[in-house]
């Protein structure tokens, strides 16, 4: 197969460990005689999945027995429906940072009183709002971690004076986080804990069942709580590469191993960044995105985008485009890209220079 780096957002490079359990997966799953995606999923071997996919949510987030864990499918974007139905009564806070922060809040616009706490819009969603003060007359505050467009990022749990609700599809797993701090964590899987289909969302048990209103019964938290994640038929394929995914993981020394890993990808990649003088950030240092490095030309090389994109492609870099609404390059860096495709971009961005500066 022909060797790339991956950079690509999401769906995004995943453990090689991974794919190759997958694959042997579709050919027989647990010596069943039957592919992974043939079985009934009321069956005990694949109940041994959900129960051995769930236990590793717990342990490598360290996770509290207040909360549960779900698999849910309908991506991170039918979950900010779900937010709004199972947690807005009155009036909802939210931190206004990206684009899919906005469309969290128009989701909860729809259904209640909902408004920005803070934005960072005024300046292209560069930097993380600071300062603001949380109403503590809301019924929930909501935050989107990882802004996987404009490249910033929230590095740490923040004290909250009422439910804090985290968007974290695109940074969970990829640091220590204290999960006590939080009513609810969700996510799309496609980016650090598996492929495309499934949903997680880790819920703190009794901040549930607040709201007067009717909730559909597919949108209610608590019935797929009650149900094991089983209500309906999972996405069972994507939540068992979830859970070779997270083995993996584990194999590698957990969080707060693959955490420095990542510190240092970031290091590289953003000191380079820096350096170069054909290049320059986007986003306010104190708040850059350990995941999702955003980078455009510098002024006066503006002209030379495409080239380098081509350039680099030739070099086998894949997916290192920014986002069709900003433009630019973005090297998305989560758990499973190797640092050595990070230097190898790294070696790209200086050999382009030696060539055009």
């Amino acid at each position: 197969m022909k060797k790339v780096h991956n950079f690509n957002a999401g769906p995004c490079i995943l453990p090689d460990q991974a794919i190759e359990n997958a694959i042997e997966a579709l050919k027989d799953f647990a010596g069943t005689g039957m592919a992974v995606i043939e079985v009934s999923h009321r069956s005990k071997e694949w109940g041994a999945v959900m129960e051995e996919c769930r236990a590793l949510w717990k342990e490598l987030l360290n996770i509290p027995d207040t909360h549960e864990v779900v698999f849910l499918g309908g991506g991170a974007s039918l979950q900010f429906l779900y937010v709004a139905m199972n947690f807005l009564e009155h009036r909802a806070g939210y931190l206004e940072t990206g684009v899919w922060a906005k469309k969290a809040y128009k989701e909860a616009k729809g259904l209640g009183d909902a408004f920005a706490v803070a934005s960072s819009a005024d300046r292209n969603f560069s930097y993380i709002p600071k300062g603001y003060e949380i109403p503590e007359d809301i019924d929930y505050f909501h935050i989107t971690t990882n802004n996987t467009i404009y490249g910033t990022e929230i590095r740490y749990d923040m004290n909250c004076p009422v439910p804090l609700i985290a968007d974290m599809s695109s940074d969970i797993m990829s640091r220590p986080v204290d999960v006590s701090k939080y009513a609810l964590i969700y996510g799309g899987a496609q980016k650090n804990v598996g492929p495309a289909g499934v949903s997680f969302a880790i819920i703190r048990k009794d901040a549930l069942g607040k709201v007067s209103r009717y909730i559909p019964t597919m949108l209610d938290y608590r019935v797929h709580i009650d149900g094991g994640s089983m209500y309906n038929t999972p996405p069972v394929f994507p939540i068992f590469v979830m859970k070779e995914t997270l083995k993996w993981l584990k194999g590698t020394g957990g969080v707060e191993a693959i955490s420095k890993i990542n510190e240092e990808k970031a290091a590289l990649l953003y000191g380079e960044i820096d350096r170069n003088p054909l290049f320059t950030g986007t986003a306010e240092k104190e708040d850059r995105s350990i995941m999702n490095v955003c980078f455009v030309m510098a002024p006066g090389y503006e002209p030379l985008q495409d080239e380098f994109l081509e350039f680099a492609k030739g070099k086998g870099m894949v997916g290192i485009k920014g986002h069709r609404s900003v433009g630019g390059f973005r090297a998305s860096i989560y758990n499973a890209c190797p640092l050595e495709s990070v230097q190898a971009l790294v070696d790209c961005m200086q050999e382009f220079e030696k060539m055009k500066a």
